[in-house]
């Protein structure tokens, strides 16, 4: 596997964006800052079709949501406590190594690998399941337990104990770990997977959740942002730049990371917003 750092432009440790796709900023830490809710985001990466590098599927969120509202974001949510079931059947790299990737107990790797599989199911129509020797193809015969997911009726464990599937944890590859900053009012301690998307499934749009959705070149959603024709927040800046110097899906996935907890502090200069790491 080829190594490949955390990026940023010239310097790694900061980048800068503009300061009007960042909301607006807290200017003071509480002394009691709200603990930060452990969640997980999944970005689904594929081959453009033109050879041009890779692409990556996005949702804008609708303007109702408590958090990153209007943002445009990979898929991805909080972490449910049924997550955690140790019943549910399991390929690839066991919970004990995703444990030791993002550096947490081995309890919470299993519910955060479970948690990225369940919402990108829920807010993409993307399994990323299947039997122990063969993904899902076709999703579409199970959109009540989509339905059912999504609205907290039906476990992760359940779905995939009825269907006869398992989660293919060997689809997935760790990428980043983003931290909301204390001055925040919602904070998520989020872990970034990074899955390409399996072959005959097909991501939608068909989530309450976000306004539209599209597969995009990263390097042509960051000059959306910078256009003032999107927002994004500083994790899904910096994940697009670096996702973007990759020619295809499977050097991506052959990334070798080396997992940080990095919690952004964001200073304010002029028109542009610096984002230190």
């Amino acid at each position: 596997m080829t190594h490949f750092p955390n990026l940023g432009g010239a310097d790694a440790d900061r980048f800068s964006v503009p300061a009007s796709v960042v909301p607006p900023m807290s200017k003071k830490t509480p002394s009691d800052p709200v603990p930060a809710k452990d969640s997980a985001t999944v970005v689904l990466v594929r081959d453009a079709a033109d050879g041009s590098g890779v692409e990556v599927f996005l949702q804008r969120r609708v303007k109702t949501m408590a958090f990153a509202s209007g943002m445009t974001v990979f898929p991805g949510g909080g972490v449910d406590e049924r997550d955690a079931d140790a019943s549910v059947g399991w390929v690839g790299p066991a919970p004990a190594q995703w444990a030791r990737w993002f550096s947490c107990p081995e309890p919470l790797a299993r519910a955060l690998v479970c948690a990225v599989v369940r919402e990108a199911f829920e807010e993409s129509g993307v399994l990323l399941a299947g039997t122990p020797s063969d993904v899902v193809a076709d999703t579409s015969v199970y959109a009540d337990a989509r339905a059912a997911l999504t609205s907290g009726t039906l476990s992760l464990a359940e779905f995939l104990a009825d269907a006869g599937l398992v989660v293919r944890a060997d689809l997935l590859r760790p990428w980043a770990n983003w931290v909301t900053p204390e001055e925040e009012p919602r904070r998520y301690d989020a872990r970034f997977f990074v899955a390409a998307l399996p072959q005959g499934q097909v991501a939608d749009g068909a989530t309450s959740e976000a306004e539209s959705t599209c597969w995009q070149r990263p390097a042509d959603a960051i000059a959306d942002a910078e256009a003032g024709r999107a927002a994004l927040m500083p994790p899904t800046w910096h994940t697009l730049d670096e996702i973007g110097r990759f020619g295809s899906t499977t050097e991506v996935l052959a990334c070798e990371r080396s997992i940080r907890r990095i919690m952004p502090r964001l200073v304010r200069d002029g028109e542009r917003v610096v984002v230190e790491l």
